[in-house]
């Protein structure tokens, strides 16, 4: 990354606790926390449907956490159930976007966010493409129940887990490719002090050639 006015800025240089990742290492650590998410999400949902169909509730951390099978058309918290196909176009939009912008990630929470952001909207539409009625209208299965919550699955933790690291970063200031917002400010800062010296230096040289210039001209005549 170049910074302002030339200054060299790289990614390594960003957090000396938490150096950037070289591209190819960042892309296999989101595939790797992508494919671990999405696997747990598929096969829990797999269980439920096997286990839970047609069955009572069941505690599965007494009151506070139980395993109740619905089937839900729409978004998060049962929203939007009348607009089924119209959230499957935007979840395919949305991973199309989001493996677009994980070209750009060095950093490595920035990489775990982006893989359970993957997983998590893959895995409800991997739901709404494959499962009854019928592709773009297949409903997600939840099955996880809190008390006074809405039912949810586990591809609705990595995607709330991959909302609080992206707020995180962005609140820390830490750019995708692993570089911090206020490196940048100083680095400009830096270029700016130091244009302004390089113009001093020849603002002086100019004065001086200017001035010896008459005292010349007076040895010759």
């Amino acid at each position: 990354m170049q910074a302002a006015r030339g200054t060299s800025l790289s990614p390594e240089d960003s957090d000396p606790q938490h150096p950037a990742l070289p591209a190819r290492r960042a892309r296999l650590l989101i595939a790797g926390v992508f494919l671990l998410a999405y696997a747990v999400d598929q096969v829990t949902k797999v269980f439920a449907v096997r286990h839970l169909t047609g069955e009572p509730d069941r505690e599965l951390i007494g009151q506070v956490l139980q395993l109740r099978l619905i089937r839900n058309p729409g978004a998060a918290f049962s929203a939007g159930t009348a607009y089924t196909e119209i959230l499957s176009c935007v979840a395919i939009v949305a991973v199309v976007v989001v493996v677009w912008l994980a070209r750009r990630v060095r950093s490595r929470l920035w990489s775990v966010g982006f893989g359970l952001l993957l997983a998590g909207i893959a895995g409800n539409l991997t739901d709404r493409l494959l499962r009854e009625p019928g592709p773009l209208r297949g409903h997600v299965v939840d099955f996880l129940m809190l008390p006074n919550w809405p039912i949810f699955n586990i591809a609705d933790i990595c995607i709330n887990a991959a909302a609080v690291a992206i707020v995180l970063q962005a609140f820390r200031g830490v750019h995708l490719d692993g570089t911090r917002q206020v490196e940048d400010e100083a680095d400009e800062e830096r270029a700016d002090r130091t244009d302004s010296q390089t113009d001093s230096q020849t603002d002086d040289r100019t004065d001086d050639r200017t001035g010896d210039q008459p005292a010349r001209e007076r040895g010759r005549s």
